[in-house]
């Protein structure tokens, strides 16, 4: 094989995944889903904070302190995911200045990329709370109406 396909492959596997759309000007975009996917992820950050509060006080062995790790790694992979559909997402293709909610939206979606850095900053729930708050208020800004999630 040589050194330049081994390049590529290392490279793939090693970078980490964005799921947002692509930035091509496709047209096909999923706000919807979007959304969705932004309050699953807020979820398992919301779970990931239990577990790590759950199993912080009573870590007595490498497996226990492996799986808290893993708790951390999880929730902060999460947040980081939240910031990039916010970044790659709504605000280089979906947030237009010509729009008249435009500030209502930007206000909103920066809301949310904070929400979500503090969420990587603590293990209190009430920051998950927060998030999924902003979650909602970003899509009432962005959509103009009230949030229908299923």
């Amino acid at each position: 094989m040589s050194r330049t396909l081994l390049a590529l492959i290392a490279s793939t596997l090693l970078c980490s995944t964005v799921f947002a759309h692509c930035q091509v000007p496709c047209g096909i975009y999923g706000d919807q889903l979007r959304f969705e996917q932004l309050l699953e992820d807020t979820k398992t950050i919301t779970k990931a904070q239990g577990q790590i509060n759950e199993l912080a006080p009573a870590a007595k062995s490498g497996q226990d302190s492996n799986q808290l790790v893993r708790w951390v790694v999880t929730k902060e992979a999460h947040a980081g995911s939240i910031q990039n559909v916010i970044a790659d997402y709504f605000l280089a293709q979906r947030i237009k200045s010509d729009s008249p909610r435009y500030t209502d939206q930007l206000k909103a979606a920066h809301a949310v990329t904070v929400a979500a850095m503090k969420c990587k900053q603590s293990t209190d729930a009430a920051t998950a709370s927060a998030l999924e708050k902003a979650i909602h208020d970003l899509y009432r800004a962005y959509e103009g109406k009230e949030p229908d999630f299923h």
